[in-house]
């Protein structure tokens, strides 16, 4: 296995405060791993309706989730209070790819980091499609 960079504070762009529930323990008395995922898509869909781009009820197009992982490095247990840092590593023509990390709030060294991956469809037929350019612009000030 190959060593993994670690995700530093100062190379993300955006910080969503993420507090953890009674539910995200498991019964070794840490948030399941499962759970940093919903961390994950919950600070980038938090970050696109926050910015107008996203609308998960009447949006022409959605972005669906094609590609995730996850490294952890430190276990986090409710009641902790959490921050999710992401910034937009790759944006292609109908993808977009964001690596996160997740912090212990006031931590300097993530708990956690991974990517995961938005494809955009039309929402009717679930096509892949071009990210439109308000997004685009919006997500490219990530980068």
């Amino acid at each position: 296995m190959h060593e993994k960079k670690t995700i530093t504070r100062d190379e993300l762009k955006v910080f969503v405060p993420i507090t953890t529930r009674w539910m995200d323990n498991d019964v070794y008395g840490h948030v399941n791993n499962v759970t940093y995922y919903s961390f994950f898509d919950t600070a980038v869909n938090r970050c696109l309706i926050d910015m107008g781009m996203l609308d998960i009820a009447g949006s022409d197009f959605i972005g669906l989730v094609v590609e995730t992982g996850c490294t952890y490095f430190a276990s986090l247990a409710f009641p902790d209070e959490l921050e999710v840092g992401f910034k937009v590593a790759r944006l292609g023509t109908s993808s977009v790819r964001y690596e996160l990390a997740v912090f212990k709030q006031g931590e300097s060294a993530p708990a956690a980091q991974g990517h995961f991956v938005h494809v955009y469809v039309d929402r009717s037929t679930r096509r892949p499609a071009p990210i439109p350019a308000a997004l685009r612009e919006k997500l490219s000030q990530l980068v």
